[in-house]
């Protein structure tokens, strides 16, 4: 199994269709990845497991969002003054 999820981020070009965001505007679906992301990192490691599996909402959420906003979260989260629920 993690062979072929490891073969799927290693082969990943850009962000997939998502059924949950059929519309153009993507602005959601880049801040669910991001939370996902965060939410996936901090589950695993909780539980002291590889976390490997999460590099796949990182990477969708690089694609999708702009670099400023990605800072800007990332900043927060580091300040602890982020909105999200991670």
């Amino acid at each position: 199994m993690s062979d072929t999820i490891d073969e799927k981020i290693k082969n990943y070009r850009t962000a997939p269709f998502d059924a949950r965001f059929p519309n153009t505007n993507q602005t959601r679906n880049c801040y669910q990845n991001y939370l996902d992301f965060h939410r996936c990192n901090k589950a695993l490691s909780a539980k002291d497991q590889d976390t490997a599996p999460c590099d796949w909402y990182q990477r969708v959420y690089m694609s999708l969002c702009p670099v400023s906003w990605v800072t800007k979260w990332d900043d927060q989260l580091e300040a602890g003054s982020f909105a999200g629920k991670i």
